[in-house]
């Protein structure tokens, strides 16, 4: 029997990476030392990086017609990520992100076009196959329409056996209110740096504590802290922490908190701890630092 999948659902776009010397300062020509198109967007890289762990996956999305478009079809193929979930929109233009890289510490600055592309709604959900999939993952965008999403999937798990049911996870990156409805939903939450501080906290350990009484219960809270690790609880109330793994050298951060977040999931479906997971995820977004992309990273 094959394999049920993973599916990631949340933005697609192209990146244009620049990589400099330097951070280019005001007024100032700068060479460029390369320059390369990627797919990105998080739920997207998250793909990548489950595809690459050999874990069999699926992407949900919108996208409009274009060259642009037809470069992300492709490296979704490449990369043996099934897109048939695309959803094909007639208004607004695939985003794009110039992202600039810098080169002596590998941080990186992104300048995210707004192309007012609409995201996928509860509706195009509907046409989504559930039986195909045994862990879906949201990236929170537009919030009102992925509760009812999720609300979805947890009516075709009140209707099939306990081995047959769906995991649900979602990230929760932005620090905007609308999202925040989206923490109760998950039974993997990720809720990042940005957001914890939204709410007052300086640290994971202190995030994941304050936090946890917004998920449901049973659920996992986890919140990575860059090269502070990242600490996580479960129903257990016990805090597990992972250190970072950072690299020798940085070369290129972008993508980090998408390629941890994809570990995660990876380790948890695969029936590891949570503690197991943590540290797997941290160890291959260390990996993630020290190249350019994801070739390399397992």
């Amino acid at each position: 029997m094959e394999e049920k999948r993973i599916l990631c659902i949340g933005l697609v776009c192209l990146d244009i990476i620049n990589v400099v010397d330097r951070y280019p300062e005001e007024d100032s020509d700068t060479r460029c030392l390369s320059q390369r198109w990627q797919r990105g967007g998080n739920a997207s890289n998250s793909s990548t990086v489950l595809s690459l762990l050999g874990v069999p996956c699926s992407f949900m999305g919108s996208l409009a017609p274009s060259r642009v478009a037809d470069f992300i079809i492709d490296d979704f193929e490449s990369r043996g990520i099934e897109s048939c979930n695309v959803v094909w929109q007639s208004k607004g233009v695939t985003p794009c992100a110039c992202c600039i890289v810098n080169m002596l510490n590998g941080s990186r600055t992104v300048v995210l076009a707004d192309t007012n592309l609409p995201d996928v709604t509860a509706e195009d959900f509907e046409k989504v196959n559930l039986s195909n999939y045994k862990w879906i993952h949201w990236e929170a965008r537009n919030a009102s329409e992925q509760v009812k999403m999720i609300q979805q999937v947890e009516h075709y798990n009140a209707s099939v056996s306990s081995d047959q049911k769906i995991t649900i996870s979602v990230e929760i990156e932005k620090p905007r209110e609308d999202l925040y409805q989206m923490f109760s939903y998950g039974e993997v939450v990720f809720v990042s740096k940005e957001v914890a501080r939204d709410f007052g906290y300086e640290s994971a350990c202190a995030a994941v504590k304050g936090l946890y009484s917004r998920v449901k219960k049973g659920a996992y809270l986890i919140c990575p802290w860059a090269d502070k690790g990242a600490d996580a609880v479960g129903p257990d109330g016990i805090i597990v922490h992972s250190d970072a793994f950072s690299p020798e050298v940085v070369v290129d951060t972008l993508g980090a908190g998408d390629t941890f977040n994809a570990c995660v999931i990876c380790a948890l479906s695969r029936g590891q701890s949570l503690q197991e997971a943590l540290v797997f995820g941290c160890q291959i977004a260390g990996k993630k630092c020290g190249v350019h992309g994801y070739d390399g990273i397992v």
